[in-house]
């Protein structure tokens, strides 16, 4: 069909220049047509669309069974809940200690209160043995006992360092297995992210704005990642492809601006504004299939000249140009 199209362009182009050169070339209207392909499988539980609707830009049409990603995401959340289940906490072993802390505290101060009254006792038996009122085995006895209860105090305060030590100990312990624990959760969660963003694929929108062409699937048909569901194309500027010969490409260049003529009905042609916005740099051998010396001096260049279509311009249709 393109050879079909391209044979017709070339022999009105020629014909072109040999007749009264009404118009310098001719070509056929075309559209960049996008094909929307599906993003996910499933089932499409909606597509509100119809060929010749216009969409907008990132209009939602449709939707694909998302089933399957929802429960992906159920499991990887449990999974996140699991994690978070298996972290310990250092408080009860906190609180057992600090049970025991409290507990030699008052210990503590009970010798400390003991301490002070055998320094008193002691001090009345050195003043009794001064006065030759007690006996120095008394005096003695009594420095015995405050060096044993000194003994008792500096023994119960290294238990409570002990204490305290292990308090710190244990957390640091504990810390170190939760953040072992815990180094699952960030790749865990990541993925959560990631199945958000595989959902955004069950949603059908359209990529721009423009009119769709073709459809290609229904509701409750079941989509394939990259099976067509619509084509479309922005109408709204046209592209009117011609070929032009090698001397006529001295008469335009790249953003010059165009008079474009189509058939108006009974005879009669309508003009457009139209500008030229690509030329290609290679020649092509008009026709292909003719390989003769002569006919490889007929060289055409492609040339693309984008319309403003006023609602008439359709894909396929012809229109002449004049430079």
């Amino acid at each position: 069909m393109k050879k079909y199209i391209f044979l017709i362009t070339v022999f009105v182009l020629f014909s072109c220049n040999n007749s009264d050169n009404s118009y310098d070339t001719s070509g056929t209207f075309e559209a960049d047509e996008i094909l929307v392909t599906a993003k996910a499988n499933g089932t499409i539980l909606k597509l509100n669309l119809e060929e010749g609707q216009q969409l907008k830009l990132h209009e939602k049409v449709g939707e694909i069974d998302p089933k399957n990603v929802e429960l992906q995401k159920e499991q990887v959340l449990a999974n996140l809940d699991a994690i978070s289940q298996k972290t310990n906490s250092a408080l009860p072993q906190i609180q057992v200690l600090q049970s025991q802390i409290s507990s030699q505290s008052d210990n503590v101060s009970i010798l400390q209160e003991q301490l002070t009254n055998a320094v008193r006792e002691r001090n009345r038996t050195a003043n009794l043995v001064a006065k030759d009122a007690a006996t120095k085995k008394q005096l003695d006895d009594a420095n015995g006992q405050i060096k044993v209860i000194q003994k008792q105090i500096s023994a119960a305060q290294s238990q409570l360092n002990v204490l305290q030590q292990q308090i710190s100990t244990t957390k640091e312990n504990v810390d170190i297995q939760n953040r072992a624990i815990l180094s699952e959760r960030k790749p865990t969660e990541k993925k959560v992210a990631q199945i958000d963003e595989q959902l955004t694929n069950n949603s059908i929108e359209s990529p721009i704005s423009g009119m769709v062409l073709t459809k290609y699937l229904n509701q409750g048909e079941f989509a394939l990642i990259g099976k067509p569901i619509f084509k479309m194309a922005n109408l709204e500027v046209m592209t009117l492809k011609t070929f032009v010969t090698g001397d006529q490409l001295s008469q335009m260049k790249i953003g010059q601006n165009v008079k474009v003529l189509i058939d108006s009905g009974e005879g009669k042609t309508k003009e457009l504004p139209g500008k030229i916005y690509w030329i290609s740099s290679k020649a092509e051998f008009t026709p292909k299939t003719i390989q003769t010396k002569n006919e490889r001096a007929n060289l055409v260049y492609a040339t693309k000249i984008h319309v403003k279509n006023d609602g008439f311009l359709k894909i396929g249709m012809y229109g002449d140009v004049k430079f």
